[in-house]
């Protein structure tokens, strides 16, 4: 079975993260949409909430599946036995921290690949921050993000 592993924060899932895993899911038997549990980064939404989001959003995908991870990605990919991960690109200015990210995953576990994927044009401005400004500052965000995140999003803020 080929299984990829799509790790980030979704802080919150974007319509942008949505049409990855989409196109993802095409390629492989199985995607495990990752959450990180980084408590560093400081995130709108705790682990559990972005769990519960990234599962909603993927439920109509029969491939694709929602879990969190905490420590090395290549640890947990292995555990997984995926044997990718799949990462998504937006613009130029997102590969060089991506592809230097892919080169020490493959330092540490020579087995796992990195598959960069780009979202569909329309999603290439679209970030997980941009989201939640246009959101605190009251903005409809409907078009960037699922329902189930739009609602999330609203009650958050208290918006």
């Amino acid at each position: 079975m080929r299984i990829a592993i799509y790790p980030g924060s979704f802080d919150p899932l974007t319509n942008g993260h949505l049409d990855v895993v989409q196109r993802a899911a095409k390629l492989f038997d199985r995607v495990v949409v990752a959450v990180a549990k980084n408590e560093g980064k400081h995130p709108l939404f705790t682990a559990a909430e972005r769990m519960r989001m990234v599962t909603e959003a993927v439920a109509g995908l029969p491939n694709v599946e929602a879990d969190a991870f905490d420590g090395l990605l290549v640890e947990y990919v292995a555990a997984k036995k995926a044997r990718a991960v799949v990462r998504g690109l937006r613009a130029v200015s997102d590969f060089e921290f991506e592809f230097q990210l892919a080169l020490m995953n493959r330092k540490l576990d020579e087995n796992i690949e990195t598959i960069f994927m780009m979202p569909k044009d329309t999603y290439t401005f679209l970030s997980s921050r941009i989201v939640k400004e246009i959101a605190r500052l009251g903005g409809d965000v409907s078009q960037f993000v699922p329902p189930n995140v739009q609602r999330a999003l609203k009650k958050k803020l208290k918006v």
